[in-house]
C-alpha cells in the first residue's frame, strides 16, 4: 500500500510539473508578447484548460497530507513562504483569467497580474526543488531552521532554471496551439529558451560539485543515473531537428521527455527517502489503516477519474486557438 500511494504522489507531481508548467510558461512568455490580440491569443490557449491542471497541485497535497502526514508537516514548516508566494501567484493568474478580457479601464494590471503571477509560481516551486536537493536543517526529522533556511544562492539558481524550462515547455504549446505570427515567434524563441535551460543546468552542476552535496553519491553508486541525462541529450538534439522542420507537435512531446527524464533523476536519486536524506518513505508513512481508508475513495474512484477528465479535456480542446481568439 505504501509503494501505491508513492507511485500515486510521483504521478500526480510529475502531471502537475507538466500541465501547470506549461501554462505557468505561457504566462511567463506572456509578458513579452507583443499587442492585445497575441495577448489574447496565448491566454485563449491555456484557458480551457489551466484550471484542471493545478488540480494536480491540490491533489499532490492531499496526498502527501493523508499518506505522509510528518513528511507533510515537515515540508509545510520549511516551505511556508514560498508556498505563500507560489499560491498568491496561482491567485493572481486565475484572477486575471476572469478580468483582464472584461475590464475597461487599466488592462495592463492584470497582464501584470497573469505574467508576474506565472513568474513568481515558478520560481518559488523551483527554489524549493533547490532547498530540497541542497539539503533542510532537520533535527529528529522535524525542522530545526528559520523563515529563509530554504533560500540560498543554489536555490535561486534552480528557480531561475525552472522558469526557463516551463517558458520553453510553453513555447513549444504555443507552437501546438497557435499558427501566424505568434507560432513563428515561439519557433523562434524554442532555441533560446534551449540554450539558457542548459546554461543554468550547467551552473547548477558546477555548484553541486563545488558545494560537494550529498545528491552527487547517488550519481556514483548507482551509475545508471547517467541514462537519464543521456535522454535529454537524445531528445534535446530530436527538438533541434523538428524546430528546424518546423514540426508542430514533436518539439512538446520532446520537452516534456525532458522533463520526464529531469524528474525520474530526482526520483530515482532520492529513493527510498521521501525528505532527501534524512526522512525515508516507510518512516514517513500513515498507518496501514489510514492508507486503505484512503485507497477506497481517492485511489479506486477519484484518481481514476481525475485522469479520465484530463484526457477528455485535452480531446475536446485539442484544436488550435485561431486567428480571432474567443474571449476568456
Amino acid at each position: 500500500m505504501i509503494t501505491f500511494w508513492v507511485s500515486v504522489l510521483a504521478l500526480s507531481i510529475l502531471l502537475y510539473v507538466l500541465l501547470d508548467g506549461f501554462d505557468l510558461g505561457v504566462g511567463i512568455l506572456y509578458g513579452f508578447a507583443g499587442g492585445d490580440r497575441a495577448r489574447r491569443a496565448m491566454m485563449s490557449a491555456v484557458a480551457p484548460v489551466w484550471d484542471g491542471n493545478e488540480t494536480w497541485l491540490v491533489v499532490s497535497g492531499v496526498v502527501l497530507w493523508g499518506a505522509f502526514p510528518s513528511v507533510y508537516a515537515t515540508l509545510f514548516s520549511a516551505f511556508y513562504l514560498p508556498l505563500v508566494f507560489m499560491l498568491a501567484g496561482l491567485i493572481l493568474r486565475g484572477v486575471a483569467f476572469e478580468f483582464r478580457n472584461k475590464a475597461r479601464h487599466l488592462p495592463w494590471v492584470w497582464d501584470v497580474c497573469f505574467s508576474g503571477g506565472s513568474l513568481v509560481a515558478a520560481f518559488m516551486q523551483g527554489s524549493m526543488v533547490g532547498a530540497l536537493v541542497r539539503g533542510l536543517p532537520l533535527l529528529n526529522g522535524n525542522y530545526a531552521g528559520g523563515e529563509c533556511s530554504w533560500l540560498s544562492s543554489f536555490a535561486v539558481l534552480c528557480g531561475a532554471g525552472l522558469c526557463l524550462g516551463y517558458a520553453l515547455l510553453g513555447a513549444c504549446w504555443l507552437v501546438r496551439k497557435s499558427d501566424g505570427d505568434i507560432q513563428a515567434r515561439a519557433f523562434r524563441l524554442i532555441p533560446t529558451l534551449s540554450f539558457a535551460s542548459l546554461a543554468v543546468l550547467a551552473a547548477v552542476l558546477v555548484f553541486a560539485l563545488n558545494e560537494n552535496l550529498q545528491v552527487l553519491s547517488r550519481w556514483l553508486e548507482r551509475p545508471y543515473l547517467f541514462a537519464f541525462p543521456l535522454t535529454g541529450v537524445v531528445t534535446g538534439v530530436a527538438l533541434a531537428l523538428s524546430v528546424r522542420r518546423r514540426r508542430e507537435r514533436e518539439p512538446f512531446y520532446l520537452v516534456a521527455a525532458t522533463f520526464i527524464a529531469a524528474f525520474g533523476s530526482l526520483a530515482v536519486s532520492f529513493w527510498p527517502y521521501m525528505i532527501p536524506f534524512s526522512v525515508k518513505i516507510n518512516d514517513a508513512a500513515a498507518p496501514h489503516s489510514s492508507l486503505s481508508f484512503m485507497f477506497w475513495g481517492e485511489g479506486l474512484f477519484v484518481l481514476p477519474l481525475m485522469l479520465l477528465y484530463t484526457a477528455v479535456s485535452y480531446r475536446v480542446f485539442r484544436g488550435k486557438v485561431g486567428s480571432s481568439p474567443a474571449l476568456y
